[in-house]
């Protein structure tokens, strides 16, 4: 249950935090993007605040035993760039560049409930969903796959 909490306030600071800066505002974020117009640096004071704030939050928990309110630190197990993730950074980028918004800032624009918004996170629920089916199908493929292959051993 501590650890509930703790999402549910980290998740209210991170909303509020979009609200002030404006990055719930897709104009100011696509100001961002546009190199070559009239570009809006905002979101690089915004990101560096963010990733400073993180860094030495970081530090700290890295100086710990353990978590605060976890049973365990759950740290990333993989630091490869595979296919996979090159595909879907390629693809949160398009969506970001035409759209303006990131899945932070759609859902706390969903309290506004805009029908460009709803739509938006539908969409992104949906994508998400569809992912899912299509990770656990290939993981039963693969599985399948390796149950099929005779091993040397046989006779």
């Amino acid at each position: 249950m501590p650890a509930i909490v703790a999402s549910l306030v980290c998740g209210l600071i991170f909303g509020e935090g979009l609200l002030i800066s404006g990055m719930t505002d897709p104009q100011k974020v696509l100001g961002f993007l546009d190199l070559f117009g009239a570009w809006d640096a905002t979101l690089a004071f915004v990101m560096g605040g963010a990733v400073a704030v993180a860094a030495s939050g970081f530090a700290i928990a890295r100086r710990r035993t353990a978590p605060v309110v976890s049973a365990r630190f759950l740290w990333p197990e993989r630091s490869d760039i595979d296919a996979p993730l090159v595909v879907g950074a390629v693809l949160f980028g398009i969506g970001w560049g035409l759209v303006g918004i990131c899945p932070g800032p759609a859902l706390v624009n969903l309290a506004g409930l805009s029908l460009p918004m709803v739509v938006f996170v539908v969409a992104m629920i949906l994508g998400m969903i569809g992912y899912e089916l299509w990770r656990r199908r290939t993981v039963a493929a693969d599985a399948i796959e390796t149950q099929a292959i005779p091993s040397r051993t046989d006779g």
